[in-house]
């Protein structure tokens, strides 16, 4: 990828706290066994991650068939993936209450992703995907950053239910939200990743270690309340 295509990237870049954060994760990660990747947005440190996890397996998801398709033609040993998202920004509140309707039904947190009929779900990858036992979730896309932008909370979800569905067995999952001080990454953080699983924050990147549950759990955050802190910085 070019790097005029790089400064096209909308997604913000990361400090060098926040780079440190996800970096020592995936060292330690890659170090036990080889590790699991999911990124959810194509950004200026996508080949970063990418030579970081170089033993394992990483992909890419991203809302841009064109920044997928100039990724992997660029670069042929990445595996990308463009997805098609359906939650705007501005649609965060009535998406929240269609899940708090159908949480007893269509939106549980541990569910077959590829027959949710939850609209916070992403059902449209590549099947193989969901089969992963991902280690580290990072999501910094899509870009969210006004009200008719596509937002994070299908993503968010989405990793919600990746990590708590892993078969028996499999670790506990690091989910990193970029931006997480924003509306949409804080409510649906709190509802779905859970404050109890907050491990730290570095400027603006949240470090969550997110378990495995019980099939017959409906709550994703059972002994958290509706807030989310203000602020839990340990620079």
């Amino acid at each position: 990828m070019s790097s005029k295509e790089l400064k096209s990237i909308t997604s913000g870049r990361m400090s060098s706290t926040e780079l440190k954060s996800i970096t020592s994760v995936l060292r330690r990660c890659a170090a036990a066994a080889p590790c699991n990747l999911l990124v959810f947005g194509i950004t200026h440190e996508t080949l970063l991650w990418n030579s970081l996890n170089h033993n394992g397996r990483t992909v890419f998801v991203d809302e841009s068939s064109y920044l997928v398709s100039k990724l992997e033609e660029n670069h042929p040993g990445i595996e990308a993936c463009d997805v098609q998202y359906t939650t705007k920004v501005s649609e965060l509140y009535d998406l929240m209450e269609h899940y708090k309707e159908q949480m007893k039904n269509e939106c549980w947190p541990v569910q077959n992703l590829l027959s949710s009929d939850c609209k916070l779900a992403i059902n449209d990858l590549p099947n193989h995907i969901y089969d992963v036992p991902w280690d580290v979730i990072l999501i910094d896309g899509p870009r969210g950053y006004f009200p008719a932008a596509l937002g994070r909370m299908a993503a968010i979800f989405t990793a919600g239910v990746l990590a708590r569905s892993k078969r028996d067995g499999a670790a506990d999952t690091h989910v990193f939200m970029h931006e997480i001080y924003r509306e949409v990454e804080r409510s649906c953080s709190d509802e779905f990743l859970c404050r109890e699983n907050l491990l730290e924050t570095k400027d603006s990147l949240g470090h969550f270690v997110v378990g495995k549950m019980e099939a017959n759990r409906f709550e994703f955050c059972p002994n958290s309340d509706s807030s989310f802190p203000e602020s839990n910085s340990s620079n």
